[in-house]
């Protein structure tokens, strides 16, 4: 053994002894070599314990080579990319490497927590159910945050996730899942057809268990056929072969997930690469050839740091050249687990006894173990003597009586192996019992799928390469490729024969689901408290609802319960598989979709002048808007915005509205057409006016408002609040070629067409007239309120202007095409320079529009009417619109329904919040005494206080009452006083002069 590494091998394994590297565990630096794993380093450095369970804390060791460890979780990296919950068994050996154990406290060796092993007769399966009960008031001051605080293993960082992860699509004729011998076979004759292939493998390298079990294939090493195959795959431009990759999930329509681990064997992915990438493959047909798991035996202290499934040791051995232990035991129930022995006494790793369950040892079996100089003991393992530091024997019960003790600081123990059934059960697909493996293997797919190999119940070598060949072939050929049936790959058909054993009774803690914590007896007492049902068992003792899903353990608690109850395992059944079929990151199902990628972002004409500016953007469905332009001492953002304010009321500013819908509305029946989808008429509209409108649901409640112009005869310009543009287009449509087919009208959705600024203030024409072509009438009498027109500005250009307010003063809307929007504004602020022009953000915008007691977005929120709005005169009697029978119904029409009103503190120096409740003065809080909301608020810049709009129960009765304010949220209860809606300029002569 390499003595810089005390249980590395002297000669063997897939590693490159060439290339050490170093890492750290625990904070000790160790060493490895290119090709380990974080567990197979462990192991070589002689590390037994790893870990702690959730639930006890009893110390734990490595059980298994693959990604069913549930014992060897640990946090990988450091700071932002710590990692909790990372299998050290999956985990790729890299430089600089840093892992932490987790769960214990303050070390590894020495956990506080381990305490709970004294108090496991009270912390049973059901201890939460039984125990957090009583007293009731008890559950949210002590009972949660004491179950929060011991809940999880690992920490996450905490801070945002540094890498980036992509998501992507690939098509196929076959996909071939894992590339262990059945899987390569199936990927040759699929490939040799012509058939499009992918190859889809977890490991870094193809092989699965060859590269740990070798034989012989086509008269060739193992290894020597596996390089082979793959060469040949590798050559053909049909197949893509894809590792580092697993396949979660089975969808709808051939489509399943899949997770590339691109750069998760670096610290850190190269500059404008991905961590990982998750797919999404369609293939016409699945072949799965995911292998199979060995299981546990249950017996007292199966849990030990030193005890390790019999393959992972035959792993370790032949892969990575470590040795789990000097002195080796084995405990099986089948012949697989004599390969163990047999790999192990190659690499000169002493035997101390083999323990086989079975009365009836094969001969050959006999021979090995005199030829190598060990006993061989017919029993089972009743205890495992040792602690935390691993075992140093092992106790047996003889066959017939008696007992034995083995000293062995390894034990192996091989129960038998279960398929992976997981993927071809995903479509809630039930296994079926095979009693000849002890095993479940699949039973009815998912269309298109079929399962080879291992994962099929075929254990033996030749088998899977029969199976696996036909597999692939079948599937090429259901996609209509007809070449050439080569002959599967040979080999031999070596014994897998079982004698079924579940559980050994003893003394201890014999442990089914090691992660969790789950007992033989937590199955027994599930079964004497009416749990008997396997969805009940799992929730009731946890039982496989760890990281591993159950692959250890969900096959061996349903053979105890089915003992227990009198049933066979299949009569006991299995519960529902559901993906992931192994754990994936959040961040790879988010991809790319994060931060300002969440979704996709639209700027506004004016976006890039605005943020020379130093605007605050806030978004606005997928629009950036300016909020706020800040200027250099301003100590917050009502500064700002109150600045912003005064300089409209008293002079002139201008915002970009150009995120507003805009639909062009065009036909000889588009006044027709807006008759029936707005409340009020349209028709009648005059060419060149505008006019606001509302439109309801088809159930009677307001879906959207704004203003539509008629720009001809049969052309009008329709705009809709930023929000609802997209429904508000699609609704039209739905009216258009659903409702009314026989209406010659066409729509078009403009919104990116334009910019549209809005300019207000008393100086509005001042600025102008400065950009528009001195011919151009603005003055009251030559464009009046409402008014519409295409104008000329200066330098020749056209532009559409329109006399709209929604700020209560002067103002205009000016429209030019969208590639010219930023222009407009820079010229804007250059032409206003003599009038103190000021930008002004969606802050102020909303800040004057309550004060003029406009309703917007929050007033139309999907519950008001129009009469709830204020604006049920506009409701025409003379014609039919949509929404209109539906309005009149009785709840629609209550007299005591919430209306909009004003609302302002009593004391002017109180903040109003938006949300708060309205109350009755005097009034005990709660929902019976509720009576509606705020639903609007800003500072009054022109009232020096605090206003807000709100729905009140029949508020337009009770203007002048003073009800209170509550806000549960903040803690404030205080008075305001009901008013009218319109606080500044209520006649409206601002706006028209």
């Amino acid at each position: 053994m390499a003595s810089h590494q005390s249980h590395r091998l002297a000669k063997g394994g897939l590693i490159d002894r060439t290339r050490a590297i170093d890492f750290t565990f625990d904070g000790k630096q160790m060493t490895g070599y290119a090709g380990d794993t974080l567990a197979s380093a462990l192991v070589a450095n002689g590390v037994t314990l790893v870990g702690r369970s959730f639930k006890y804390h009893r110390p734990r060791g490595i059980l298994t080579a693959g990604p069913e460890e549930p014992n060897a979780l640990v946090e990988l990296r450091t700071g932002a990319r710590r990692e909790p919950n990372t299998k050290a068994t999956t985990v790729e050996l890299y430089d600089g490497l840093v892992a932490q154990s987790q769960n214990r406290w303050p070390s590894l060796a020495f956990d506080v927590m381990s305490v709970n092993s004294l108090a496991s007769p009270i912390f049973v399966a059901g201890f939460y159910y039984k125990t957090f009960m009583w007293p009731a008031k008890f559950w949210e001051s002590i009972y949660e945050p004491a179950i929060r605080r011991a809940a999880g293993l690992g920490r996450p960082s905490g801070v945002a996730d540094p890498d980036h992860y992509d998501k992507a699509w690939a098509h196929c004729d076959v996909l071939v899942v894992g590339s262990g011998p059945a899987g390569l076979a199936a990927a040759l004759a699929a490939g040799r057809t012509g058939a499009r292939v992918i190859l889809a493998e977890e490991d870094r390298i193809a092989g699965g268990r060859l590269n740990s079990d070798g034989g012989e294939i086509d008269t060739m090493p193992a290894a020597e056929w596996t390089s082979s195959a793959l060469a040949e795959l590798e050559s053909m431009p049909n197949v893509r072969v894809m590792t580092r990759t697993s396949v979660f999930g089975v969808y709808d329509g051939g489509v399943y997930g899949a997770l590339e681990r691109v750069n998760d064997h670096v610290p850190v992915p190269p500059k404008h690469q991905v961590r990982q990438r998750l797919w999404r493959i369609v293939a016409k047909r699945c072949v799965v050839a995911a292998g199979a798991s060995e299981r546990p035996i249950v017996f007292s202290g199966n849990d030990r740091p030193g005890v390790m499934m019999a393959s992972a040791v035959r792993t370790y051995v032949e892969r990575f050249a470590a040795a789990p232990g000097r002195r080796l035991a084995l405990f099986t129930n089948n012949d697989d687990g004599w390969k163990t022995v047999e790999a192990a006494h190659r690499a000169g790793i002493a035997i101390a006894a083999v323990i086989d369950a079975r009365g009836d040892v094969p001969q050959q079996y006999r021979t090995l173990a005199q030829a190598g100089g060990f006993s061989v003991l017919n029993g089972t393992v009743t205890g495992v003597r040792g602690g935390k530091s691993g075992i140093t024997g092992v106790d047996v019960a003889l066959t017939g009586g008696g007992s034995a003790n083995v000293s062995a600081d390894v034990l192996a123990m091989s129960g038998g192996w279960n398929p992976s059934v997981g993927l071809a059960s995903h479509h809630r697909g039930r296994p079926k019992w095979r009693d000849d493996i002890a095993a479940f293997v699949p039973d009815g797919c998912p269309p298109g799928m079929a399962v080879a190999g291992a994962a099929n119940g075929d254990l033996s070598l030749g088998a899977c390469l029969r199976s696996g060949h036909a597999a692939g072939f079948a599937a090429a050929h259901d996609c209509g490729h007809s070449g050439t049936n080569h002959l599967a790959p040979a080999a031999t058909d070596e014994s897998s024969a079982i004698a079924a054993l579940w559980h050994v009774e003893g003394k201890q803690k014999a442990f089914v689901d090691f992660q969790h914590d789950v007992t033989a007896s937590d199955v027994a007492l599930a079964q004497r408290e009416g749990y008997e049902s396997v969805e009940h068992l799992k929730r009731y003792t946890t039982l496989g609802m760890a990281t591993d899903q159950g692959k250890n353990s969900n096959v061996t608690g349903l053979a105890i319960m089915a003992e227990l109850t009198g049933r066979s395992i299949q009569q006991t059944g299995t519960t529902i598989y559901r993906p992931p079929h192994v754990p994936v990151a959040i961040g790879a199902f988010a991809g790319h979709n994060r931060d300002e990628s969440f979704h996709s972002t639209r700027l506004a004409p004016s976006h890039h002048w605005a943020l020379e500016r130093g605007a605050v953007f806030v978004d606005t469905g997928l629009w950036k808007r300016a909020q706020w332009y800040p200027l250099p001492g301003e100590k917050d953002w009502l500064t700002s915005v109150t600045r912003e304010v005064l300089a409209v009321r008293n002079g002139v500013g201008f915002c970009d509205v150009s995120t507003l819908g805009k639909i062009d509305v065009m036909g000889p029946d588009a006044g027709t057409f807006l008759d029936r989808v707005y409340i009020n008429a349209f028709s009648s509209l005059g060419v060149g006016k505008a006019r606001y409108g509302l439109m309801l649901r088809e159930d009677g409640i307001v879906m959207d408002d704004g203003t539509t112009s008629r720009l001809a005869e049969d052309h009008y310009f329709l705009t809709t609040t930023t929000a609802k543009a997209g429904p508000v287009m699609q609704h039209l449509e739905f009216c258009r070629q659903v409702l009314w087919p026989e209406l010659d009208v066409q729509l078009t959705s403009c919104t990116d067409q334009w910019a549209t600024f809005s300019i207000a203030g008393p100086k509005t024409r001042d600025l102008l007239r400065e950009i528009v072509d001195p011919a151009e009438d603005l003055s009251n009498e030559g464009f009046p309120f409402m008014g519409v027109r295409e104008v000329q500005l200066r330098g020749g250009m056209f532009a559409r202007l329109f006399r709209i307010s929604f700020s209560g003063e002067l103002a205009f809307e000016i429209s030019v095409p969208a590639r010219y929007g930023d222009a407009l504004a820079r010229n804007l602020m250059i032409a206003g320079k003599p009038f103190g022009v000021t930008p002004y953000g969606t802050e102020a915008l909303g800040v004057m529009r309550i004060e003029k007691g406009h309703v917007a977005g929050p007033e139309l929120n999907g519950t008001t009417t129009a009469d709830d709005l204020g604006l049920g005169k506009m409701m025409s009697k003379k014609k039919d619109f949509v929404g209109r029978v539906m309005a009149g119904r009785e709840g629609l029409v209550a007299p005591n329904r919430q209306v909009v009103v004003g609302l302002k503190p009593v004391d002017k120096a109180r903040r109003l919040r938006s949300g708060a409740h309205i109350l009755p003065k005097g009034a005990p809080v709660g929902p019976q005494a509720d009576q509606g909301y705020v639903t609007s608020v800003c500072f009054s810049p022109m009232l020096g206080q605090w206003i807000g709009l709100g729905l009140v129960e029949r508020g337009r009765e009770r203007i002048g009452e003073i009800v209170r304010a509550h806000d549960p949220l903040r803690g404030e209860d205080y008075e305001v006083e009901i008013c009218n809606p319109v606080f500044y300029d209520p006649e409206g002569g601002r706006q028209r002069g």
